[in-house]
């Protein structure tokens, strides 16, 4: 099995900011040499933010479902598996089994209408 990322290298296309829901999130998996990086982006507006695939509850990757991460209203991510819910402008968990943790944030922006990932910020690891 290959080891999983939590960061990438900045300027990688990830897709048009168009071809997002207004809410809505998709997911991507980058493949980096022989690692692999899992990855989600959330749109609020022309609003993006990523994070890493990873419930700090107990690691798992948030949706069961492919881009499933918000509730039904498009407020909140939530954990498909164990119902922990995150606010979408910084990861932070507001309710579940993770209180007080939050997603690990993968920098991401939006540069002349495509989504792309950002320079690592301090802190990002690989």
């Amino acid at each position: 099995m290959h080891d999983r990322l939590t960061s990438t290298p900045a300027n990688v296309p990830l897709c048009a900011l168009a071809d997002l829901p207004n809410p809505g999130a998709r997911n991507f998996v980058l493949q980096i040499g022989r690692r692999y990086f899992h990855g989600f982006v959330v749109r609020r507006g022309k609003t993006v933010a990523g994070y890493v695939d990873r419930c700090p509850h107990m690691g798992l990757p948030l949706a069961q479902k492919l881009d499933d991460y918000l509730t039904p209203d498009g407020a909140l991510i939530a954990c498909s598996w164990h119902g922990a819910l995150f606010r979408p402008e910084d990861g932070a968990c507001v309710g579940g089994p993770c209180a007080g943790a939050a997603l690990t944030h993968w920098p991401v922006e939006v540069v002349n209408g495509i989504v792309r990932t950002a320079a690592c910020e301090s802190g990002c690891n690989g």
